[in-house]
């Protein structure tokens, strides 16, 4: 489990195809003491621009996670190259700050960039979510891009938007994103229950 507060961010320094072409291993390059306070044990789970991933190879300031095909394709990493940067989080333990909120890494779907405006004193991105995930996305709920924890400001049917303060786009992949781009998006894990709960009154 992850809380959305991005940590580190990250390069993707090589994208190596196994299995047969389909799955992807990859190294993503770090802050020197990104993987070091405390030490990340192989196998341990990492936030990957909002992908739960697991670490099997360590070295000082880089580690290297396998995709599987599935992941792929229904995520941005199928995007990755040489250079792409990641937003990325440990793994939550028992005692630390929930900061955001509960993030499990597990990408829901891809939103569309649609715009970026100033606003006061941050800027406020609108995305275009997929049509089956829209009805769990509420004004004021929390929701994951790239894995950063954010608050909703408006929905309109498929369409929401969310405020980025400027220390957010700085230590974010918001720096780098642009309108037309595609975003991994995790809806909140309450939405998602209460959602089914309903489907069982009806």
């Amino acid at each position: 489990m992850f809380t959305g507060i991005v940590t580190d961010l990250g390069t993707v320094r090589e994208v190596l195809p196994i299995g047969g072409g389909h799955d992807h291993r990859m190294i993503i390059g770090t802050s020197p003491g990104f993987l070091a306070n405390p030490p990340v044990a192989l196998g341990a789970s990492i936030c990957c621009s909002g992908v739960c991933l697991t670490a099997v190879e360590l070295g000082g300031d880089w580690f290297a996670v396998e995709a599987s095909a599935e992941t792929l394709s229904k995520t941005m990493l199928g995007g990755w190259k040489p250079g792409s940067r990641v937003n990325l989080e440990r793994s939550l333990r028992v005692g630390d700050e929930l900061g955001g909120h509960i993030v499990a890494g597990h990408v829901d779907g891809v939103a569309e960039v649609l715009s970026a405006a100033p606003e006061h004193g941050s800027v406020r991105w609108r995305f275009r979510a997929p049509a089956a995930l829209a009805r769990f996305i509420a004004p004021k709920g929390s929701i994951a891009i790239d894995g950063v924890s954010l608050t909703v400001n408006e929905v309109e049917g498929e369409v929401f938007g969310v405020n980025i303060i400027p220390h957010t786009a700085t230590v974010t992949t918001f720096a780098t994103l642009q309108p037309g781009g595609r975003v991994n998006i995790e809806i909140d894990t309450v939405a998602r229950y209460v959602a089914r709960l309903r489907e069982f009154e009806k």
